[in-house]
């Protein structure tokens, strides 16, 4: 199975679980934005949307913060490609809605909420400055999927320590077994 890597909003540095996993993990790709500082919704889609389609079998995605958010939308526009997708791992997906979000995200309101045609998990945490628990737990309800949370653990991101992050890529495993069934 194909593992696409989704980094959010500025991309994710090189002491990020992102980087970590796609220098680690076999078959892991990295998906590519033209403007991760400036980000323009329509062309995220479009580019991971091509992403998807190169892809030579299912999808497996590991998306972080914005990255969440792209994929939704572009399950919302593609739904007659959604097969393609095996599963998702949606990590700290942003608040764009909340009033304080950055302007630079803020094109990727409203945030679908309409049930994910595929297996997902959202990992959350009950402290993330950009997404109150509340929020994630709403938008993991109405995506149809599982919810891990975390506590204490900010961002889930390289800043609030997640370097390797084994733990996480134990539910990356966990949900690529439930697919492969």
């Amino acid at each position: 199975m194909h593992l696409l890597i989704h980094p959010g909003w500025q991309d994710s540095g090189p002491s990020h679980w992102q980087t970590h996993w796609q220098a680690t993990l076999p078959h892991a790709q990295r998906v590519s934005q033209a403007d991760w500082l400036q980000p323009e919704l329509d062309d995220w889609v479009a580019s991971l949307d091509t992403q998807i389609d190169a892809a030579a079998g299912p999808v497996l995605l590991a998306c972080h913060s914005l990255g969440c958010l792209n994929l939704v939308h572009w399950a919302q526009r593609y739904p007659h490609k959604a097969a393609k997708v095996a599963a998702a791992l949606l990590v700290a997906p942003a608040d764009v809605e909340r009033p304080d979000a950055p302007l630079a995200i803020r094109g990727f309101a409203p945030i679908p909420r309409q049930l994910l045609p595929f297996p997902c998990t959202v990992v959350a945490s009950d402290n993330d400055p950009f997404s109150q628990l509340a929020s994630s737990r709403a938008l993991a309800q109405a995506w149809g999927a599982e919810l891990v949370v975390l506590k204490g653990a900010g961002h889930i991101n390289s800043d609030a320590g997640f370097g390797p992050w084994p733990e996480g890529q134990a539910l990356l495993d966990n949900l690529r077994a439930r697919v492969a069934c």
